[in-house]
């Protein structure tokens, strides 16, 4: 079964970012990476329904799993962008960083780091 479109619930997210930042990981060690303590069912609810839309995967050690991402952080920030473009900008990336430059005071040294990678982006482009 192919997985399914890359949007996670808060608490989906919080535990692929444990997998993420801390690679493959028993249910303990998730739960422990977490800043919000979850019940170890909870957590083990969580990973497997992630596995169900092809997110997560596992090996058996023993009697317990280790569970691993499927999908990279760039992957579903990818997918969140898309989406987040869809449903709050009618697609379109100007809208989106005009929102953002309002929103986050931006530091002028961030700024031109944005100007370099937007440069950058063109030459890439041949534009």
């Amino acid at each position: 079964m192919p997985p399914r479109p890359l949007q996670f619930t808060g608490r989906e997210l919080d535990v692929m970012g444990a997998l993420w930042a801390n690679g493959p990981s028993s249910v303990a060690e998730v739960r422990a990476a977490i800043d919000d303590p979850l019940a170890y069912t909870t957590v083990l609810t969580i990973l497997r329904t992630l596995e169900a839309k092809g997110h997560v995967g596992h090996v058996a050690e023993g009697r317990a799993h280790r569970f691993r991402a499927s999908v990279t952080r760039d992957q579903a920030a990818g997918a969140e962008l898309q989406r987040l473009l869809g449903a709050y900008f009618m697609g379109s990336p100007l809208a989106l960083v005009e929102r953002l430059a309002r929103e986050r005071a931006a530091t002028p040294a961030e700024l031109k780091r944005i100007r370099k990678a937007l440069k950058r982006r063109l030459k890439a482009r041949g534009a």
